[in-house]
């Protein structure tokens, strides 16, 4: 098993900046990639970026030059980092993180909101 916390959401104005941070904990030695997925009131959820074990990145179109997703190895931990910059009312939903073992699929986090408005 995987254990997922995910923190840093919160509400930013337009142009804005937030951070969001993802710990893996458990049984973590075969994770494939972690990354980040939103999903936004009435909208199915979409992917927002990834990061492979070996470090390549994939980024959706709609924040490419604005998102940076990082990893971080401590110990028994992986923490995946989302950093987001110029900040659009648009980018306002429910931010999941997520980790995919090769053997048994995929484990989501709880999600962190986060709220882009004037």
């Amino acid at each position: 098993q995987v254990q997922l916390v995910e923190s840093g959401g919160g509400l930013v104005q337009p142009g804005g900046s937030l951070r969001l941070s993802c710990v893996a904990s458990g049984s973590i030695f075969s994770i494939n990639f972690m990354g980040w997925y939103r999903q936004a009131p009435g909208k199915e959820r979409e992917l927002v970026a990834t990061i492979t074990t070996t470090g390549r990145t994939n980024y959706a179109d709609s924040v490419k030059d604005r998102f940076t997703i990082s990893r971080d190895n401590v110990k028994n931990t992986k923490t995946v980092y989302l950093q987001m910059n110029s900040l659009k009312p648009e980018d306002t939903a429910v931010y999941y993180c997520k980790a995919n073992r090769v053997y048994d699929g995929d484990y989501w986090g709880q999600g962190t909101q986060v709220t882009v408005s004037s």
